[in-house]
């Protein structure tokens, strides 16, 4: 098939990135093939679903309309376009046909150019894009190369030629397929597709083989690709310790053919290197910070390239007149060196970098970078900061600007920016002086368009309904819709690198970011419903100054300070204020190196305020001197969920500091529990209210989650210990098998459980999850019920009306057969059927519950957890007023102790099916209770 097209004169074909484009990323990129005299279109067909799409109704041409090729065009050539047919005819809407024009005309109405219209059945051409235009020949060093095609199919076949003399071998090259993960080309058949039930069709990420074809070059064919997801480019190529061996263009080419709706191939698309004898590939090196420094003058830079063969002498010169004239630049560089650093540079300049080689092959002068030193004012661009204008397409236009220097920091100084959706690009950092203010306007980015649709599910708790599972491929239904779309939000973020949000203004969804489930049900200008959306990047800083100083809380003033020796640093003016988040403040979902802190939340505005900061697949996570004034959702969640087409694991998270009211959780793992969650560490925590708990961990969907520890240390010094106030439930510890992965199927079951008969769904094909190693210490609880301020009063004194639990530590298990109708038909994948928790431990845990129950609930049988079943008011009543556990392995109370206001009828520990236990040193308060201390059900090996 390659053979048969590259024998046409080779064309740069652009796509049209249909699937998940907003009208910023895909500028540039079009549906056509122009010619010196004509315009060619593809015309196939494809699932394209928006969110307003009804179910099932996802089939569309690829051909677009008249309309829409008049709209596309016009930006394109920015220039009045119109189609005509070939008699003449202004064409306005319809399709359009072989045989049609298209036509630039002048302001005073003359046709100034002209295309033949043509028309072929094929996919929409695919995109290839070099990182670089040029590479010195004979220079070993990496090429990358993105490839994205022009619509998404599953099944997909991918042929990418490379130019002959750059060599391409299994272990030389390595490839990203959608944002899974870099692998060489050798481990891609063994690379995992993450977590899935057996009735996922997919068992390989995709195969790669290498077909050479002498001097024109070798061809990679990757086949089995899924590309229905779209999470920027679909693959990532990079070829490593190569270089062109010849001067002059060197072109790749590449091609797809998709196979479902239909099979299509797609047309050529080209990517030129030119190959050079002099230095091409010097770099200045991004400003690079952990944590941001606001005393710091970046006055100075740093570069690194290939060094050239057999110089003489090499200089690094400078200009600081756009490259007009040019001086020897402040920096040691030797014939060998590989790198250098430029210093003494003028504060709040643009300065222009090259080298200049003598001797050798590779004499003559490198390619040119460029530095802003300092901190570049966002009003030097088109940005009024007026609290009037809207600053979008300005701002973007900056940010892009400052990419395009190769990064740098924007400052945002005194104004208010009113702002819809800013692209945020890698290494360029915004910077927000304490009287800037960064606010939300209506009329965000639109969801993106998908293939899936996600009508089947989109947000609810029902053990009945089987939607969500309907179709085991659809990763669109396995999560709630605000994780589901990225792009409706305040800041957007894909697969970009070295990014900082950072300053002591404040940023504000200002109502126009909504909370609820229900947004698509909005009008379109009303449908952000997050104010940072981070999808696949790395190196993420977001936040205040960074004060060497631990922050808590005082609750007599209620409000948060800084711990300087033995005194308090009542003052937030280091802090970044953000409020009105809107369902998520930060969705940050497969990105890893995420630097959060020094925090401020709804100081200015309570309002409009759900998910603090929710962490879906993320890796490498530190949350630092966090406070939420309130807000009606979890403040720190890690998690793991379905959104990107494929789950992926989510490790090492090191959070301290953290105070807040909240309508949910303080802490909590899941309820999006898809793959696999472990080493999170957990330092000072202080609970204000939590109308679910103060800290929770749940699995429900197969993951396993795995070492967790609260006031461990790990983090640094243990300056206080943590304290829950108003907490419904202190501790919620679960385990249920939702399943909500790809390739998860259920079905409908009868059974009787306590007596209580339960018409619900079970998970059939994918194993229940795992909770494993958790360990609490040093707590303090007292207020034990769901007393948030969320509704109102701050705070509201309990009076009997509101919700309260016990600390639970709940496993899972599935009815047995012989309660079932019908019996129990199937059998997980790993034989289990019970999922214990193990290894559950509480050292130095001081609670203090309300009390006041009935002896009669001494006899309570909390439900098992079921599929939409799962949290802590679905276990109703608890038979222990201190500690309850069942279906542990593992379990121990030590130096704890347990109090209540009122005496209570119930046990103070119950223990349910546990397998080793071990409470030493428990204190429980005389006259509580009549019953023993600790109960015992149906338990092994338990010692006192």
């Amino acid at each position: 098939m390659m053979n048969s097209i590259t024998r046409k004169t080779p064309v740069l074909w652009f796509a049209l990135c249909c699937l998940g484009m907003s009208a910023q990323a895909a500028s540039g990129l079009t549906p056509w093939v122009l010619k010196a005299d004509s315009l060619l279109l593809s015309s196939g067909t494809t699932y394209r679903y928006t969110v307003d799409t009804p179910e099932g109704e996802g089939l569309v041409s690829t051909l677009p309309s008249v309309t829409e090729l008049v709209e596309l065009f016009s930006k394109s050539e920015k220039a009045v376009c119109r189609v005509t047919d070939m008699h003449g005819n202004i064409k306005v809407d319809r399709t359009p046909l072989e045989g049609d024009r298209m036509e630039l005309v002048s302001p005073q109405g003359k046709v100034t150019r002209r295309w033949m219209i043509g028309i072929r059945n094929a996919a929409l051409p695919a995109q290839l894009l070099l990182h670089r235009e040029q590479a010195t020949i004979n220079a070993p060093g990496n090429i990358f190369l993105d490839f994205r095609a022009g619509q998404r199919s599953p099944m997909v076949k991918v042929e990418i030629r490379v130019p002959a003399g750059i060599v391409v071998t299994l272990d030389n090259t390595t490839v990203n397929v959608i944002g899974r993960g870099e692998v060489l080309l050798r481990d891609l058949p063994k690379q995992s597709i993450g977590r899935t039930g057996t009735h996922y069709s997919y068992n390989k990420v995709g195969n790669v083989a290498l077909r050479d074809e002498g001097e024109r070059g070798t061809v990679i064919v990757f086949s089995g690709l899924d590309f229905r997801p779209s999470n920027g480019p679909d693959l990532r190529i990079c070829f490593r310790g190569v270089a062109p061996v010849r001067k002059g263009i060197n072109r790749f080419e590449a091609i797809y053919t998709t196979s479902k709706p239909e099979v299509l191939q797609s047309p050529v698309a080209v990517a030129d290197l030119e190959g050079i004898t002099t230095v091409a590939d010097l770099v200045r090196t991004p400003l690079r910070d952990f944590t941001y420094r606001p005393g710091q003058e970046y006055t100075y830079a740093s570069f690194s390239w290939t060094p050239p063969h057999n110089a003489s002498s090499v200089e690094l010169l400078q200009s600081a007149d756009g490259g007009n004239t040019w001086t020897t630049a402040r920096a040691e560089v030797t014939p060998d060196s590989r790198e250098t650093a430029a210093n003494g540079l003028e504060p709040n300049r643009l300065y222009a970098f090259k080298l200049r080689v003598t001797g050798g092959r590779n004499k003559g002068e490198s390619n040119t970078v460029w530095f802003y030193t300092g901190r570049k004012d966002i009003r030097d661009y088109r940005v009024k900061g007026d609290g009037v204008a809207d600053d979008t397409e300005a701002i973007n236009e900056a940010i892009i600007n400052m990419s395009r220097l190769g990064g740098g920091i924007l400052r945002f100084t005194q104004g208010t920016y009113n702002v819809r959706t800013i692209h945020l690009q890698s290494n360029v950092w915004l910077h927000l002086d304490s009287d800037a203010t960064i606010q939300a306007l209506p009329g965000a980015d639109a969801p993106e368009a998908t293939w899936f649709s996600d009508r089947a599910y989109r947000s609810g708790l029902s053990p009945t309904d089987p939607r969500p599972y309907a179709d085991p491929e659809n990763y669109l239904t396995k999560q709630d819709v605000g994780h589901t779309f990225f792009r409706n939000c305040m800041f957007f973020g894909e697969r970009i690198d070295n990014v900082k949000v950072v300053g002591t203004g404040r940023i504000t969804g200002n109502g126009n970011i909504v909370t609820s489930d229900k947004v698509m049900n909005n009008s379109p200008e009303k449908r952000s419903d997050k104010m940072f959306s981070l999808k696949l990047c790395t190196n993420v800083e977001i936040g205040g100054w960074d004060v060497k100083k631990d922050m808590w809380y005082d609750p007599e003033k209620d409000i948060p300070y800084y711990i300087e020796g033995d005194n308090r640093l009542y003052s937030d003016s280091t802090m970044l204020h953000i409020d009105q988040g809107g369902h998520f403040v930060l969705l940050a979902t497969g990105t890893d190196g995420i630097h959060v802190h020094d925090t401020y939340f709804a100081k200015h505005s309570t309002k409009n305020a759900r998910d603090i900061y929710d962490f879906m697949a993320c890796n490498d996570v530190t949350v630092t001197n966090i406070y939420s004034k309130v807000s009606s959702d979890d403040i720190v969640k890690p998690g793991s969920d379905c959104s990107l087409g494929f789950t992926r694991p989510a490790r090492h998270y090191m959070v301290r500091n953290i105070v807040g009211d909240t309508n949910c959780n303080l802490f909590q793992i899941g309820s999006e529990t898809a793959d696999d969650i472990q080493d999170l560490y957990v330092d000072n925590i202080y609970v204000l209210g939590a109308n679910k708990a103060g800290f929770s961990i749940s699995t429900n969907d197969g993951g396993h989650v795995k070492n967790v520890y609260l006031n461990s240390g790990k983090t640094g010094p243990i300056h206080s210990r943590s304290v829950m106030r108003r907490t419904r439930a202190p501790f919620f510890i679960s385990i249920s098998n939702r399943g909500r992965v790809l390739g998860a199927d259920v079905a409908p079951f009868t059974f009787t459980e306590n007596g209580v008969v339960r018409k619900e769904l079970l998970v059939t094909n994918s194993n229940i999850g795992q909770v494993e190693n958790i360990v609490i210490c040093g707590v303090d609880i007292e207020e034990v019920y769901g007393g948030s301020s969320f509704r109102g009063d701050r705070w509201k004194a309990y009076d009997g009306s509101q919700s309260k639990a016990t600390p639970i530590i709940a496993g899972f298990k599935l009815p047995d057969s012989d309660v079932v109708e019908g019996g129990l038909t199937f059998r997980l994948p790993d034989g289990n059927h019970t999922g214990y928790i193990n290894n559950v431990q509480f050292h130095d845990v001081s609670l203090k519950v309300k009390g006041g129950h009935p002896s009669e609930d001494a006899k309570a049988y909390p439900p098992e957890i079921g599929v939409g079943r799962y949290n802590v008011g679905d276990l109703k009543i608890q038979p222990a007023f201190g500690f309850w556990a069942r279906h542990v392995k593992g379990f121990l109370l030590k130096n704890c102790r347990i109090a209540a206001e009122q005496p209570d009828g119930r046990y103070a520990v119950v223990m349910d099916d546990v397998i080793g236990g071990e409470v030493e040193s428990l204190q429980v308060d005389k006259g509580i209770s009549d019953k023993e201390e600790v109960k015992l059900i149906d338990c092994e090996d338990i010692r006192q």
